[in-house]
């Protein structure tokens, strides 16, 4: 950890946008947002790990009531400095294990931030932590990408996703204990920066585990938020398990 904001600090949060337009681009954002407002209906929305509101502020414009859980102070600063972001709630906490109070028809993880907590017992702990904020009926939504492990050729631990020259990218497996960390190295004005952060893949079946665990039930599971199908070649899916209405949720581990 490298300060109270983990790994997503002043520095980071001062460029995270920037580094991530892709990923704010209405055609990519707006599909996600439209999903997550369906399940919510009249209900409210909790996001875990807000960020900086790629997904929240779009949403509460649609009059979904949303809170979030973060824990990086610096980077809800720039959701807190943008247009309409003093109105949404943020809890400052690990969201494996921060509560906030009343319930959510709908507690979301977007773009990969499962795999932020980088032990299975956090992984776990986030499942539960996500079935005791949701009301009956609700739905727990994760987008995570599938393990690239195929891309790795005997003897290689590293599959490179980003390669320019200024910036280089490489994802690292150890496939024994689903360790995994991003590393990237920039050149700017002929210095070089690099930065490294932890992560653990997640296979789908064992978040569907994780969910029995926490009980919660597969309803959905698809490639993208456009609802195509979740196929074997499938980069990453979105995941929808639900909270069995007129029961009380059993923790098996307990």
């Amino acid at each position: 950890m490298h300060d109270e904001d983990d790994y997503f600090g002043e520095k980071i949060a001062a460029r995270y946008d920037t580094s991530s337009a892709d990923m704010f681009r209405p055609d990519v954002v707006d599909p996600a947002v439209g999903l997550i407002a369906g399940l919510a209906g009249d209900g409210r929305a909790l996001e875990l790990g807000i960020g900086t509101g790629r997904i929240a502020l779009p949403l509460a414009r649609r009059g979904i009531q949303v809170h979030g859980i973060d824990m990086s102070r610096a980077m809800v600063a720039r959701l807190r400095a943008k247009p309409g972001g003093d109105d949404i709630g943020v809890t400052i906490g690990d969201f494996a294990s921060t509560r906030v109070p009343g319930d959510f028809a709908v507690v979301y993880l977007v773009f990969n931030t499962i795999n932020n907590l980088t032990t299975q017992d956090a992984q776990v702990a986030c499942f539960r932590n996500a079935a005791r904020h949701l009301r009956p009926g609700g739905s727990f939504v994760i987008e995570v990408g599938v393990p690239e492990l195929r891309l790795l050729p005997p003897g290689q631990s590293a599959v490179p996703f980003h390669i320019t020259p200024e910036k280089w990218a490489f994802d690292t497996y150890d496939v024994v204990t689903q360790e995994m960390s991003s590393n990237y190295v920039t050149i700017e004005d002929g210095r070089a920066e690099y930065w490294s952060v932890p992560f653990r893949y997640v296979w789908p079946s064992e978040l569907d585990l994780m969910a029995r665990i926490a009980g919660l039930r597969l309803r959905d599971r698809w490639e993208d938020w456009s609802r195509e199908p979740f196929t074997g070649a499938s980069p990453k899916h979105v995941s929808v398990w639900e909270k069995p209405v007129g029961g009380i949720v059993e923790d098996a581990l307990s």
